[in-house]
């Protein structure tokens, strides 16, 4: 009796050892998920996590809810994320670029990026577009550049906050081709964009997928675009390369992080289920709309972008001397 009483405890316990590993799993996603994007509504962070987030929310079995965070260059929404809980229930969308500058241009900055802030995966890359109002006289990049010399200070640059690449962008471009303009910071892309659309501000470079569409509608002018090759959606604008321009590897490159020291396997989940959702046909279709490139791959593609892109960026923010409001 002893004997089938030890049996079938030993029984219960080893089929308890081999559930084990799926209850985990389980509860890995236990309640929502919010994705946090750093700037405001309608930009290119805002539009790529409301595209992942419902796919995201299948995978996982919990609702996935964008919360939009603006303000800082990133670095309020960036920094919510990074005080997180450390279960990956918590995740930040946006542009990297802003977290590549972040520790050369905020000397109080309140997280260490590549401490507090724990890669997932790269989402894509898009171009930047360099546009402007169709006010300005100016439909190539010599008649643009031509305008700014014949008129200093007086265009001025929309970017998404002080510090965005963009705008350290616009500040290297102007360093190199000797010109000078004002730059303007707004509150996130989708607002620079409409600042230029509106006139408020004459000249933008930024990600192709808030700018393109009103390149598309004639709201704005295309002059140029980042990247190995011409935009399908802008075949007639060309290349900064071709235009012998600077800093043609510029852009939006969009990653997924959550909050540092969030275990592997929580991560490794997130990155499986983020790189099948940028595999979906429809998906990358709506980014390729866009002017966008998916960019799937491991979280260590993201650590070495962003190791190697503190170091570039950073000498180009020490060297241009840009200090934040």
């Amino acid at each position: 009796m002893n004997f089938r009483l030890m049996k079938a405890i030993a029984a219960v316990a080893a089929l308890a050892a081999v559930s084990v590993p799926s209850v985990v799993r389980a509860q890995e996603f236990e309640r929502p998920v919010r994705i946090v994007v750093p700037f405001a509504p309608g930009g290119t962070s805002d539009i790529l996590a409301r595209l992942i987030s419902p796919k995201l929310s299948e995978a996982i079995g919990q609702p996935v809810v964008v919360e939009n965070k603006p303000g800082a260059a990133g670095n309020i929404g960036a920094d919510s994320v990074a005080k997180a809980k450390a279960d990956g229930h918590t995740l930040l969308l946006m542009d990297i670029g802003s977290l590549a500058v972040a520790p050369s241009l905020f000397t109080d900055l309140t997280y260490d990026v590549q401490k507090d802030l724990a890669p997932v995966g790269m989402v894509m890359f898009g171009p930047y577009v360099l546009a402007v109002n169709p006010s300005v006289p100016a439909k190539t990049v010599p008649e643009l550049v031509a305008y700014a010399k014949a008129n200093p200070g007086k265009l001025a640059v929309a970017n998404s906050g002080v510090g965005a690449l963009n705008h350290i962008t616009a500040v290297a471009l102007a360093r190199d081709l000797g010109i000078e303009w004002k730059n303007v910071p707004y509150k996130g892309g989708a607002a620079a964009s409409r600042a230029v659309v509106s006139g408020e501000s004459n000249v933008i470079i930024n990600g192709s997928t808030a700018t393109l569409p009103f390149v598309n509608n004639k709201q704005l002018t295309g002059i140029a675009v980042t990247g190995e090759k011409r935009m399908q959606a802008l075949p007639e604008v060309e290349t900064f390369k071709e235009a012998k321009l600077p800093l043609n590897d510029a852009g939006t490159w969009q990653g997924l992080l959550t909050t540092g020291n969030t275990p592997p396997e929580t991560v490794a989940r997130l990155n499986s289920e983020l790189n099948k959702i940028l595999a979906m046909p429809e998906i990358q279709e709506k980014i390729a709309e866009q002017g966008g490139m998916v960019r799937p791959g491991a979280p260590d593609d993201v650590k070495a972008w962003l190791d190697t892109n503190i170091k570039n960026w950073g000498g180009i923010v020490t060297a241009s001397g840009i200090k934040p409001n």
